[in-house]
């Protein structure tokens, strides 16, 4: 892997936390813009290197940052425009929605530890059958929040109007709801809906392995289909739903845990798909797949009516929460005398063997602990790109991604990272490279919280934010990655 340098140039400054950088061209244009979501329900565009607002819906996000001293992973999760957006104005957007706090799905272990601690997320017990076998029960009352998937139109006087709700998704924690969680297929020209596992830790309830779940998926939506059911019900599984939306929903994927989107890289005739899967303790992974056969959820609810196995030759699962990328999902005991010597438990070990054989292998994987010189000790994958400019050529054709920050306790300010990967022709695990960035952030914190690209793929853009806490306002910064 060679050395690779890049500049960081701001692009917009001041804002809130950004969670979704893409860019379109709008109805009447002929440039295309950079749109920034911000985590509190704001999306802007940049015209003439000014921000101008597209739309700002905070009154419908949820109140952020309550629990955990404001910490926290709900609110503005997606935006995604039409293929045809420039003629018909259509666009999605996915957030949690206001009003909508609840108790959460395990209320007593995940009790608050205080204003400024992270709730007490659950962790198995791999000598207590009970803590590997738990249920979700009383999902009306037992849920953290609920996100929903909408349908807007750009009308003619410039004005963004909601048309209809896609679906309504009842969530059981706070966490690990996707970020950047729409995209749309250039294959297919379905939207895609990237779901989280539903959050805690150790997907309790393994939701992402159960194939009536919605969470811990990725889910083709035919918005062609379906222009007529506006009011879908509140739901956690497919079973839940009428027909005609079952109609419009396939399952491209299962077994994740939580993802900073999809993204598609044309590879001659067909597209290679990119996939990111937050880790739990040990390890951060980066997936590629191009032939993939997606299950219509009509067959999945046929195969569980009928309690047979759906035919799943070619569908993807990413093996949550049996196995955490290359690794089985571990529990990590520590030895107080040499932290060095922690013991690493395999803590789903009979899921590990049922889902050894089906899962996909990684294209890559980094780690929170890395002994290697070049390397860093990762905190949590944030975003993953194809990058097909030629303005940074030792970067062409390669996988760019980035980590929150740098798991470094030597160091007094958080830094992200940013690093890159390549496909390998023999399909084998691939190591990653770090990018050396040329930018002075002072002593302010900088987390890399996103990463975006422009429509052929060709320029980078990463969300910098400088705080933690949703509730830390105007700390973000958008740049351009450049030579």
């Amino acid at each position: 892997m060679i050395k690779v340098k890049v500049n960081l140039r701001p692009i917009v400054s001041k804002i809130n936390l950004p969670t979704v950088l893409k860019t379109a061209i709008l109805p009447g244009g002929s440039i295309e813009r950079l749109f920034i979501a911000t985590q509190v329900g704001e999306i802007f565009y940049i015209r003439n290197e000014v921000i101008e607002t597209f739309l700002d819906i905070r009154p419908r996000i949820i109140k952020l940052g309550a629990s955990g001293g404001g910490y926290d992973e709900r609110g503005f999760l997606g935006l995604a425009f039409h293929p045809e957006f420039y003629y018909n104005g259509l666009f999605y957007l996915h957030y949690s929605v206001a009003g909508t706090q609840g108790p959460g799905a395990l209320p007593n272990s995940e009790a608050r530890q205080g204003l400024d601690a992270l709730p007490k997320f659950f962790k198995p017990n791999p000598c207590d059958p009970r803590s590997l076998n738990l249920k979700w029960i009383n999902r009306e009352i037992q849920y953290d929040h609920i996100d929903t998937v909408e349908e807007w139109i750009l009308q003619s006087n410039g004005q963004p109007q909601k048309r209809r709700t896609l679906l309504n998704l009842r969530r059981p924690f706070f966490n690990h709801n996707g970020v950047n969680s729409l995209n749309f297929s250039p294959e297919t020209g379905k939207l895609v809906l990237t779901t989280g596992d539903g959050g805690s830790g150790y997907d309790p309830f393994n939701l992402s392995q159960d194939d009536m779940e919605i969470a811990g998926k990725i889910i083709e939506i035919d918005v062609v289909k379906n222009a007529f059911f506006y009011n879908p019900p509140i739901v956690t599984c497919f079973n839940e739903l009428p027909a005609p939306i079952l109609e419009t929903l396939t399952v491209i994927a299962k077994g994740v845990r939580n993802i900073p989107g999809i993204s598609f890289q044309r590879f001659y005739n067909q597209y290679i798909k990119y996939v990111g899967n937050v880790g739990q303790d040990l390890v951060e992974s980066i997936f590629s797949f191009i032939h993939y056969k997606p299950i219509p959820v009509t067959q999945l609810m046929q195969a569980s009516l009928t309690k047979s196995e759906p035919d799943q030759e070619g569908f993807i699962n990413f093996g949550w929460r049996g196995w955490e990328g290359a690794f089985p999902t571990s529990i990590i005991r520590g030895c107080s005398a040499n932290p060095t010597l922690d013991e690493k438990t395999i803590a789903y070990y009979d899921e590990a063997v049922k889902t050894s054989v089906r899962r996909l292998q990684p294209l890559a994987s980094y780690f929170h602990k890395d002994p290697r010189p070049d390397k860093f000790e990762a905190t949590a994958l944030t975003g993953v790109q194809p990058y097909m400019g030629n303005g940074i050529p030792d970067l062409t054709g390669s996988v760019v991604f980035t980590d929150l920050a740098r798991d470094e306790e030597s160091q007094p300010t958080a830094r992200g990272v940013l690093a890159y990967t390549r496909v390998r022709t023999d399909c084998k695990l691939n190591d990653f490279s770090v990018i050396e960035t040329d930018y002075n952030f002072g002593s302010q914190s900088a987390f890399y919280v996103s990463l975006g690209t422009n429509l052929d793929q060709t320029r980078l853009y990463l969300g910098v934010y400088g705080s933690m806490k949703v509730t830390d306002f105007n700390q973000g910064t958008v740049f351009e990655i450049v030579p």
